[in-house]
């Protein structure tokens, strides 16, 4: 019995698709921005979400990561600012690889990327589980910055969460919460 022309259709479609011509073991790969939609299994209303890229998302990929503070996640200026690295996220991570930027934060038609480097020391605390960044000068609340690593992907896939902390300027010298970045490594 010869089938309908749709059921023809759908046949060699699927046919083309499982010789390869579309290639089903070829994954689209996006670059490793923040998705649209979020999953928390804890939803707190005191998690901030804040805005990063990645160059790439494969575990043990080279990549270059840009962890930025744009003016609307904070209120005052930066006097030092601290990022807490998830325990099980597996990386080395130097402070040779690291610097701040005044960043430009891209979309559709532009790159993310570091315009300009902002002079600060960088020190790596709790044996690589805390970065530490002092600028020269207080990082104005009106600059879009962000903190650029450069390293290898962690071997095991998953969601990471590196948290900011920033000290203002004044008498009390007491960090306050900015937001998390919720990273993730994608298998091979």
């Amino acid at each position: 019995m010869p089938l309908p022309a749709r059921s023809r259709l759908l046949a060699a479609t699927l046919g083309v698709l499982a010789a390869g011509g579309l290639g089903l073991a070829d994954v689209a790969r996006a670059q490793g921005t923040p998705g649209i939609v979020e999953f928390r299994w804890e939803n707190d209303r005191n998690y901030r979400k804040l805005y990063f890229w990645q160059s790439e998302t494969v575990r043990l990929k080279r990549a270059e990561y840009y962890l930025m503070l744009r003016p609307k996640d904070r209120k005052t200026a930066i006097l030092k600012l601290s990022i807490s690295v998830p325990k099980n996220f597996e990386s080395e991570i130097e402070a040779k690889d690291l610097k701040l930027c005044k960043m430009s934060q891209g979309g559709i038609m532009k790159r993310t990327r570091c315009l300009e480097e902002i002079p600060a020391a960088i020190e790596l605390a709790d044996n690589g589980l805390t970065i530490n960044v002092f600028p020269e000068t207080p990082i104005p609340e009106d600059e879009t910055v962000g903190l650029y690593m450069r390293l290898f992907n962690p071997f095991s896939a998953g969601m990471y969460q590196f948290n900011a902390l920033a000290q203002a300027p004044g008498e009390i010298p007491v960090s306050g919460y900015l937001g998390s970045w919720l990273i993730q490594i994608d298998p091979n």
